[in-house]
């Protein structure tokens, strides 16, 4: 049977099966049908007044009639407006990091990572994680499992940001070692991709042979990971930030996937880089998507949660949901209000834009 819920002009037809499950998950519904419903004619005052939302089964399963069309379905009228209850998990898998929830949380790392899946994070990502001892490792994949939550990157390599990187054929062999390293890591906290970041340029080399080099190099390290189903994901740094950089947008970073030819060697799409380099993000995005297994987020200027700058992250991220996405989106950004309340107006923020 639907469920009919009143938007502006016309109404959403939905199920109540899907109503449960994408808005409701802690609820186990106990009927899979209920009275059909039509107010396509009636405005949304109109409608709560009436009271006649799903008859019994709305009853049963401890909703109000007013917070159906708020809290159930996404109409033209609340899009981009979030009115569930904390800890519903995301549409999309966003991952926070350490640091980012301190103030409720508290320095230990477990019980940040309990934060995160409390308030309906599903996902993790941690730029340091290599450098942390394994006792350490081991208690952040324990914890994560038991939580459902899937891993984020991790930077695979030590990165050049003066001096030329993996431009220059010397700087192979280490990191080639360092590759190897990164596999066992990736292994103890269930991770599938890591960063890689080709570094400086080198200004006395002509560009298409600091192309190639960089091309050779990533052919061996895909060799690597390829037998593990692990992938590295090469980040485009903005000019602005990081000036000096041999990697800087995404289709450049298509064009060397697309010359090493190997599923373990894809892009990571950071949107606030993205947004200073270039622009053109959703047309880039489509343009890249085969290429595009992970996105990093942040807002443009300083570089905060999304609604603090001028990037459309609601638009943005339906976008990114029409097309099927199921990676991660890590939340590569710092708090743009300090405290217990700014990290709470960033998951407020992060509900806003999700609600597409």
């Amino acid at each position: 049977m639907l469920f009919v819920v009143p938007g502006i002009d016309d109404g959403v037809v939905v199920s109540f099966e899907r109503f449960c499950l994408e808005r409701r998950p802690q609820m186990l519904c106990g009927f899979t049908r209920f009275n059909e419903m039509s107010v396509m004619n009636m405005d949304r005052r109109s409608f709560v007044k009436s009271g006649v939302v799903a008859g019994t089964g709305l009853a049963a399963a401890g909703l109000s009639a007013a917070a159906a069309p708020l809290d159930g379905v996404r109409t033209s009228s609340n899009e981009g407006q979030y009115s569930g209850p904390t800890g519903v998990p995301f549409r999309l898998n966003y991952a926070p990091h350490f640091g980012m929830f301190k103030h409720h949380a508290g320095d230990d790392l477990i019980d940040q990572l309990k934060f995160m899946a409390d308030e309906g994070f599903r996902a993790f990502e941690d730029n340091g994680m290599k450098g942390r001892s394994t006792n350490t490792q081991d208690g952040i994949a324990a914890e994560m499992a038991r939580r459902d939550m899937a891993m984020g990157v991790f930077v695979a390599h030590t990165i050049s940001w003066k001096e030329p990187g993996l431009v220059a054929t010397e700087n192979h062999e280490q990191f080639l070692a360092e590759i190897k390293e990164s596999v066992d890591v990736a292994k103890r906290v269930n991770a599938t991709w890591m960063t890689v970041v080709p570094g400086h340029v080198n200004l006395r080399m002509d560009l298409g042979f600091q192309t190639a080099n960089v091309i050779e190099v990533l052919k061996k390290a895909s060799d690597i990971l390829e037998p593990h189903g692990l992938v590295m994901v090469l980040e485009p740094l903005n000019f602005r930030d990081h000036p000096g950089l041999f990697l800087t947008t995404v289709p450049q970073a298509f064009e060397i996937c697309k010359a090493v030819g190997s599923p373990a060697c894809k892009i990571l799409n950071d949107l606030y880089h993205q947004q200073i380099q270039i622009g053109n993000l959703i047309p880039n995005i489509d343009d890249a998507w085969d290429e595009t297994p992970y996105f990093q987020i942040g807002d443009n200027p300083r570089r905060k949660e999304p609604t603090t700058g001028e990037i459309n992250y609601l638009n943005v991220f339906k976008h990114i949901h029409s097309k099927g996405f199921t990676g991660i989106l890590g939340m590569e950004h710092g708090n743009f209000y300090e405290g217990k309340e700014g990290e709470r107006k960033l998951i407020d923020a992060y509900r806003s834009v999700d609600s597409f």
